[in-house]
């Protein structure tokens, strides 16, 4: 029996498949965001959530509604593009989905998870003991007990754990008397299933930060260093003077850095009270010292806001009170995620087929979308098969996530 000559249409639904079956954090973040986009550098404003007080009593105070917005961006584009033999369109599909499609899949779905992981550098929260692996029940119930502090509802948690983490909690499964099926699975696949509450995936592309120089003996360098929800609101960050550091030094924090503050404690998000915790903050971008007593002004996040419905953190932070970054500097760590699905946002979209490409397709399914191209190069006897994907993330709400590492 002959075979069917692959057109573009069909080159396209194998790799929407091979797509699917490949991604792994992108699968499981929102993604309903891909509606509101059109073309490359669109940018669509998300709304922050809205958050209130309660008062006690008769009376009541009228609150205002501040609506705050961050945005999203569809600017990623990635492609791959390969040359082969005119032969190859002439092969069964499943040989030419094997030997072509599923590789090339494969890398464009790990770019977008990669993208995804990425983000890990605006989430200001990281529990456990970073260059800890995480391979007990202790471990990993960190995590959800840090989003229950912080508010986060109970439905649609994940876990992404790096591959030695994942293999080290599926010993620890597999040691644990439990029903037959989690055991099997454990020990036959490595397969986690659910845990706390959260659905377990391993990727490898979780990614590992590097923490910045990080040295000298870092203080605040002034007091009443806190903002208001207003002037805030958008940027969700603020810039905070500190000193102390060893001088004149490039890059004594990189962004994705967490550090903590002596004095200024985290704040439970609905009733304000004060945690037993410090609050934690990110730095957002790379951060240089500078001369004589190692000043260095860093951009944070969250604000450090003290009051209100918006409020984020017990106190503002005393003159010269120590900050403490959390890892050893110029050092890597895994960057595990627990996280609720709306802490991260991908949107993905369909790329325009260019009217003069004499063999191109767009193809959608199951929310992913990819464009095959292709051309014939009448110079070499080479035929060109072009495939792209158009996409953008966002931590759009980086209150619903934590870092997790496990602990000695």
């Amino acid at each position: 029996m002959a075979n069917t000559l692959l057109t573009p249409s069909i080159i396209a639904k194998m790799a929407m498949v091979e797509l699917d079956n490949a991604i792994v954090l992108g699968k499981q973040v929102y993604r309903e965001y891909k509606q509101e986009f059109k073309k490359v550098g669109d940018t669509v404003s998300i709304r922050r959530p809205l958050q209130f007080t309660a008062t006690t009593g008769a009376a009541a105070t009228a609150q205002d509604v501040v609506d705050a917005n961050t945005s999203i961006v569809v600017n990623q584009q990635k492609n791959i593009m390969i040359g082969f033999t005119s032969s190859d369109l002439t092969l069964k599909e499943d040989i030419f989905a094997e030997r072509i499609v599923r590789p090339i899949m494969r890398t464009l779905a790990n770019e977008i998870d990669r993208s995804c992981a990425g983000l890990y550098v605006q989430v200001p929260h990281w529990v456990g003991t970073p260059g800890q692996v995480i391979n007990s029940f202790g471990d990993l119930s960190k995590g959800p007990e840090r989003l229950d502090l912080n508010g986060v509802p109970t439905d649609s948690r994940f876990a992404v754990l790096s591959p030695s983490d994942t293999w080290a909690m599926a010993g620890s499964a597999a040691a644990q008397y439990q029903s037959p099926g989690i055991v099997n699975a454990a020990w036959s696949e490595g397969k986690l299933g659910n845990i706390a509450g959260l659905d377990m995936w391993s990727s490898q592309n979780v990614v590992t930060h590097t923490v910045g120089v990080a040295t000298g003996t870092p203080l605040i360098n002034g007091a009443s260093q806190n903002v208001t929800y207003a002037a805030s609101k958008d940027t969700w960050s603020q810039s905070l003077v500190t000193d102390g550091w060893t001088n004149s030094t490039t890059g004594i924090l990189k962004a994705g850095d967490i550090f903590t503050i002596a004095g200024v404690y985290a704040v439970n998000p609905v009733t304000k009270a004060t945690e037993a915790y410090l609050r934690s903050f990110v730095v957002t971008a790379d951060a240089n010292s500078g001369a004589s007593t190692g000043p260095a002004t860093l951009t944070i996040s969250p604000p450090i806001i003290t009051s209100g419905a918006y409020q984020t953190a017990s106190a503002a932070p005393a003159d010269n009170a120590a900050i403490t970054v959390i890892g050893t500097g110029s050092t890597g760590y895994k960057q595990n995620l627990v996280l609720h699905k709306n802490a991260f946002a991908l949107a993905m979209v369909d790329l325009e087929e260019p009217p003069v490409a004499p063999f191109v397709k767009t193809e959608r399914w199951n929310g992913w979308s990819a464009r095959v191209t292709g051309n014939f190069d009448i110079d070499n006897d080479v035929s060109k098969l072009r495939f792209d994907v158009l996409y953008g993330v966002k931590c759009v709400n980086p209150e619903l996530a934590t870092r997790i590492s496990g602990t000695p």
